[in-house]
């Protein structure tokens, strides 16, 4: 992937940089691997709003990704496609049945290759193993947390996570935060870095093109009135008048712990993230 930085024809193009797409290969989505999206405007199960400021934003349909990689047979890279859904790339595979399914790209996967799954597969991009069949040091994502689960860590773009060691029936992993964890060796990880990696050099350049992702404006709570918010009033430019800054509703924010105590994978966390 690469980047480009337009000439200043308008306005919004004068601080924009933007992808080049070099490494999308395939412009048209598997249509059988499409599904509806619909669109839920940050709102929750009761259609209350659980996410501020969300809403609008260009259709789309969701790519099914195959997260589990639980097909042991040898499959071809069709090709790279770009996903509306997330910053990675996504890559098409064929099987030799003729079955077709998404995954994330890992740098150094590209048309025509051939990608594994199975505890005795090479240790190449691309190739899903158990933990147990990596060896250490090695680079891997798409890491499962619970054996069949499904992939949780490391799938957004430009993360790869350091397998550090293996002790006692669990892989001690070392994630892109800074935290190490300890995750049981059946789960399955794919084997590489997730490409894409300039995807957090883009810049916008204008506001249209954060609403056509969904996002909405966001006003500080600071410029409103106290009856709005609690941050808000005063003579001219005000502090927010408090010892911490708190929600539109009076709780803390910014800072405040909201992990669970009791939450049941703290046992398997060995050093918080930096």
């Amino acid at each position: 992937m690469g980047l480009k930085k337009k000439n200043p024809l308008t306005p919004g193009q004068r601080f924009q940089i933007a992808d080049d797409f070099e490494d999308v290969t395939k412009s048209e989505p598997e249509k059988s691997l499409l599904v509806k999206l619909q669109k839920k405007s940050g709102r929750d199960w009761r259609g209350r709003i659980s996410a501020r400021h969300r809403g609008g934003g260009a259709k789309r349909k969701y790519r099914l990704i195959d997260f589990k990689r639980d097909k042991e047979m040898a499959a071809k890279v069709v090709g790279i496609e770009y996903d509306p859904n997330r910053n990675a790339r996504i890559a098409l595979l064929e099987y030799a049945d003729g079955e077709r399914r998404y995954i994330i790209a890992p740098i150094g996967l590209t048309d025509g290759d051939q990608v594994e799954t199975g505890p005795d597969v090479d240790i190449r991009p691309g190739n899903a193993l158990p933990l147990n069949s990596i060896p250490i040091g090695t680079v891997i994502h798409n890491i499962e947390m619970m054996p069949g689960a499904g992939a949780k860590l490391a799938r957004s773009a430009g993360s790869g996570v350091m397998l550090m060691a293996k002790d006692r029936g669990y892989a001690i992993i070392k994630l892109p935060s800074g935290e190490q964890r300890m995750v049981h060796l059946s789960c399955r990880a794919t084997i590489g870095q997730v490409g894409n990696l300039d995807a957090k050099n883009v810049v916008l350049g204008k506001a249209g093109r954060k609403r056509h992702l969904g996002w909405r404006p966001h006003v500080r709570g600071v410029v409103m009135n106290p009856c709005d918010h609690p941050h808000g009033g005063g003579e001219g430019k005000s502090p927010i008048g408090r010892k911490h800054p708190v929600t539109p509703w009076g709780k803390p924010t910014r800072g405040k712990k909201t992990r669970h105590p009791k939450c049941a994978s703290n046992d398997l966390i060995i050093s918080r993230r930096k």
